[in-house]
């Protein structure tokens, strides 16, 4: 058996950076995980490049049954931190938008930063490792058995994720770890997850497929100002995805395709202004031509202006400002980008990120219950928890 001081289960985001850290503290630290190789969730993100962080980080960018729970790891190690980290190694990144970084050229430079900077602390990762066996001699005391050898270690770090993308190697490894323990843990769910739709619906719109359009999505508790995307399976892009977290099922969500114009007004100034033109001619000025033939019956189309009445007006401005759409569910875990719930934080020190009754015991990153929004929080989340462990484990 080999006795160590920290293992850490997990090496995506957060496990390699508690690694990190407690490597630098001169801890004896070893990564387990069950993938081939590491961080691969990390090389797939932001379509390869990697959206390793967010400008603008604040707490209320998480959702959490305790929502003070990520404000102090969040505070200790920011993203202007983890961009110092990226400076330093003189990785090219740049804001897509709503300050979303991204590396200017592969995701592969994040893995490799911290990789190396693993070797530089004296972290092992193993790889193809399957843990079989989770045991507690006493406090800040574990026996681990598994492919990789067995392990008795002080500080047992549990970096797993959550279950999205499980093509990637997700599994409810983290999950069954807690319940091992007693831990309370928030029933789980896809988030940051395309919509897919009602059969009717999908019908409708599925001729859309491809087209993107800036818009405003809300529901009755918050509201999302990016591009959906019409799909082939049903609705996609970054607002969608954004308020899929939000989105609770059999609810509505409401769609502005116009968030930039008051079509009702456009629609009466121009019947003032240009009588004899077409309705859908006015309107493909504003919307593209293919989404106004789904929306809008063909014979109100070929109506002149002059000919048609405030009311109908009113209902049409009200399709594309705000068109109402019943979701019939979302994607699921196979294309979401995170996992909604999992274990409750109040049983977690906000600080230290152990286990309140359980000494030596560490959860850290996606497992917990804490999701981030689209655009480089969840990563956020796994540096600065990771980064909370790593002082002290």
């Amino acid at each position: 058996m080999e006795k160590i001081d920290v293992l850490i289960i997990g090496a995506g985001a957060a496990g390699l950076l508690c690694a990190i850290e407690a490597g630098k503290r001169g801890r004896h630290v070893v990564v387990l995980d069950h993938a081939n190789k590491p961080g691969k969730k990390i090389l797939m993100s932001g379509g390869g490049r990697c959206n390793f962080t967010n400008y603008h980080i604040n707490p209320t960018n998480f959702l959490s049954h305790n929502p003070h729970f990520c404000k102090s790891a969040l505070s200790r190690y920011t993203q202007w931190d983890f961009i110092d980290l990226v400076k330093h190694h003189a990785i090219p990144f740049h804001e897509k938008t709503l300050g979303q970084l991204f590396c200017d050229n592969k995701s592969k430079e994040i893995l490799d930063m911290l990789l190396s900077e693993c070797e530089q602390a004296g972290v092992t990762i193993r790889m193809s490792a399957s843990v079989s066996q989770i045991e507690k001699i006493s406090d800040h005391h574990f026996k681990i058995q598994s492919t990789r050898g067995a392990f008795h270690c002080q500080s047992l770090v549990i970096a797993s994720g959550g279950l999205s993308i499980p093509t990637m190697g997700a599994s409810p490894f983290g999950y069954q770890v807690a319940e091992q323990f007693g831990l309370k843990i928030w029933p789980t769910r896809a988030g940051l997850v395309p919509f897919t739709l009602q059969p009717a619906d999908k019908d409708k719109l599925s001729v859309l497929s491809g087209i993107g359009l800036d818009s405003l999505v809300s529901n009755d508790r918050i509201e999302f100002r990016e591009n959906i995307l019409f799909t082939h399976r049903g609705l996609s892009g970054p607002a969608i995805l954004q308020i899929s977290s939000y989105w609770e099922a059999g609810e509505a969500v409401t769609i502005n395709l116009l968030p930039e114009d008051d079509l009702l007004t456009i629609l009466k100034h121009s019947q003032q202004s240009q009588p004899i033109k077409l309705l859908k001619t006015i309107l493909c000025e504003h919307i593209p031509k293919r989404v106004v033939d789904v929306f809008l019956d063909t014979s109100l189309g070929e109506r002149k202006l002059a000919d048609i009445a405030h009311r109908d007006f009113e209902h049409i401005a009200q399709q594309f400002n705000a068109w109402v759409i019943k979701p019939n569910g979302t994607e699921g875990y196979r294309t979401a980008e995170v996992t909604l719930g999992g274990i409750d934080c109040n049983a977690i020190s906000s600080k230290t990120m152990e286990v309140n009754t359980v000494p030596g015991l560490y959860f850290i990153g996606e497992v917990l219950d804490v999701t981030g929004w689209l655009g480089g929080y969840n990563f956020q989340w796994a540096w600065s928890s990771g980064w909370a462990a790593g002082q002290v484990v």
